[in-house]
């Protein structure tokens, strides 16, 4: 895994001495090794971090030039089936000088163009700069495991792997942008090509951007996006399906076993790192398996549950114990993350990334499967409301939802449900995960005079909202496009990449994504009374009887507890409470005493104290 960053201009540029501060700001994602590189005009400039996975020498340095077709790449990521697609290109007339797949992207850029992106099968962000074009081509991923930020200003073109490295220049313009805080605010996260800060975009998953260095013009491509379900759409029965996803799967951890370096897996008991876990035991004989435990916290240890597993598949297991979190961990999150998150695992994903360093360089997980297989909780509540509410008059739901907001306080258990009354079901979804509505918002930000009348996240949320009949179809496509891209993987990469650590998500391979919402009906996703139908099916078939397959909780952390005594609670209020919050203090107090009074405000709170200690890391000024 590395770090990419880089400038494209129509004139040439002076100034380059922030593209080297810009990578070194990015060290934690590649310390094996540096370079830079600039084009004789002095347009265009280019510079990389590497974390060596695949092809150790130094012939995978970067910049990698390609000399006698004037084309330069920086790239984050793998390429899974480079392998393959060398053969392919050689087969073509390409000659190669390395292992590295690195180099099968040039030689796909210039067989298929824009189009290689649609050949690989892999996580990636890179960048292109073709002299003999003069374009500078950006690619991410389908599924956005690897992030891109870029800015477009006076036909000039930036980017970086994480928003800390345009920050590096000391001449930014670091000012919030409002849309962006209203999301977060909203939903816990910054949805879509949304910035925290103006003037920067996110290049969305699944879409490429190719930059004219002559013109200063750019153009914004979507390459792919799901297939999913429809009316005539030819259904498979069950057994097809199972036997599809098993060698689908199979193939997509062989693939993603494959590197220079010691691989391990993430292993927290549940049904889909389990499931990983035994497809890896049947290609390798040696698997290292790695779970996070807290004996002082019994209802939060999952160390049981994946010592399970490690014993049934003979894995070499390892646990770290994590019985004295402090509080002091949040402002080195904050920092790292780029943009203010809400996910207070992040904790837990950053220490045992931290655990498997010291192992490996490489780990595999299981995220992807909630998203793609209908297995989170509010999949079956989704079913059972639409189910309950139909026959409903909508009058009578709006008064409900309206009464829910007035009357009930931030944090009460099943108020945003409740809220989420008038929501109509055919051709909707509320949201659900909702952190504070739109009242509370315009209560916590009183102190901005920049806030439009009509606070945008509620409609932003709505237009992202993908047109499918089906509700659970819907549901979950809604949740892989934003939740998945925004939070499981931004979470994923910053905590990895902040240990220098390569994490790979073998159910995200875009075939079985395709496959997800392509093939798998909904009845054999989610019902009122079962998650994660068909993925269930198939791990019975390879995980020991005594599995548990009811459970679900993953790696989370007792922050409920943490917050009526000790550092955790003197630092959210010493941050909440202080004179320069940007939060209004009484909104802020009234949040703080319902904690205390039992509601249900520790992801609430986490998100108001990550947003300020990334203003206070950062400088931020509103």
């Amino acid at each position: 895994m590395c770090a990419i960053v880089g400038v494209a201009s129509i004139k040439p540029i002076f100034n380059k001495s922030w593209l080297s501060l810009a990578c070194d700001s990015m060290i934690h994602r590649g310390p094996d090794d540096s370079g830079e590189w600039w084009s004789q005009d002095k347009c265009v400039g280019l510079a990389h971090r590497r974390l060596s996975i695949v092809e150790l020498s130094a012939s995978g340095h970067q910049p990698m030039r390609d000399l006698t077709r004037n084309t330069t790449l920086v790239f984050n990521g793998e390429i899974y089936n480079h392998n393959e697609l060398r053969l392919q290109l050689v087969g073509k007339g390409h000659a190669f000088k390395s292992r590295s797949d690195s180099e099968v992207i040039i030689a796909s850029w210039h067989e298929w163009g824009e189009d290689c992106v649609k050949h690989f099968n892999g996580m990636f962000s890179f960048a292109i700069y073709d002299e003999r074009k003069q374009v500078v081509f950006l690619a991410r991923d389908r599924a956005g495991e690897k992030p891109l930020f870029y800015s477009l200003n006076n036909n000039e073109l930036r980017f970086s792997s994480e928003l800390k490295g345009l920050m590096a220049d000391k001449g930014f313009n670091k000012n919030i942008n409002y849309t962006s805080l209203d999301c977060y605010l909203a939903m816990g996260y910054i949805p879509g090509d949304l910035c925290i800060l103006d003037g920067v975009n996110k290049l969305p998953a699944g879409h490429t951007l190719l930059f004219d260095c002559k013109k200063g013009k750019h153009k914004l491509n979507a390459y792919w996006s799901p297939s999913y379900l429809d009316d005539s759409s030819p259904l498979m029965n069950e057994d097809d399906l199972l036997n599809e996803l098993d060698v689908l799967i199979e193939d997509s951890v062989r693939l993603q076993l494959s590197a220079d370096v010691p691989v391990g897996i993430l292993l927290s008991g549940g049904v889909d790192s389990s499931l990983i876990t035994a497809v890896a035991a049947k290609i390798s004989k040696k698997v290292k398996t790695f779970t996070i435990t807290f004996p002082d916290h019994k209802n939060y240890d999952e160390s049981s549950h994946a010592r399970l597993i490690s014993d049934y598949f003979s894995t070499e297991h390892i646990e770290l114990e994590a019985n004295n979190i402090d509080s002091s961990l949040l402002p080195v999150l904050a920092r790292q993350f780029d943009e203010p998150m809400c996910d207070s695992s992040m904790l837990p994903t950053f220490l045992v990334s931290q655990l498997v360093k010291e192992h490996c360089t490489v780990a595999l997980g299981g995220d992807g499967g909630d998203e793609l297989f209908g297995g989170y909780t509010h999949y079956s509540r989704l079913i059972s409301s639409s189910k309950f509410l139909e026959n409903m008059p909508m009058s009578l739901r709006n008064i409900v939802s309206k009464i829910s907001e007035t009357i009930l306080p931030t944090g009460f258990r099943g108020r945003n449900w409740l809220q989420a009354s008038n929501t109509n079901f055919n051709s909707g979804l509320p949201l659900i995960a909702s952190l504070f509505d739109q009242k509370m918002r315009r209560s916590l930000l009183s102190n901005l005079h920049q806030l439009p009348k009509i606070l945008p996240a509620e409609g932003i949320w709505i237009d992202k909202i993908p047109n499918i009949e089906n509700l659970l179809q819907r549901a979950t496509l809604m949740d892989f496009n934003n939740y998945l891209v925004e939070d499981i993987l931004v979470k994923i990469d910053r905590t990895s990449m902040l240990n220098s650590l390569e994490m790979r998500s073998p159910l995200l391979d875009f075939r079985i994504i395709d496959f997800a919402f392509g093939k798998v009906p909904s009845d054999m996703k989610a019902s009122s009374s079962e998650r994660k139908i068909l993925l269930k099916k198939l791990a019975q078939k390879k995980l020991p009887e005594s599995f548990d397959f009811k459970r679900k909780q993953g790696f989370s952390i007792p922050l409920g507890e943490w917050l009526k005594k000790g550092s955790f609670r003197d630092l959210f209020y010493d941050v909440l409470t202080d004179s320069g919050s940007m939060f209004d203090i009484g909104s802020v107090n009234s949040i703080l005493k319902g904690q205390d009074k039992g509601l249900r405000n520790t992801e609430r709170l986490f998100s108001l104290v990550m947003f300020e200690l990334w203003r206070r890391e950062y400088n931020i000024s509103v």
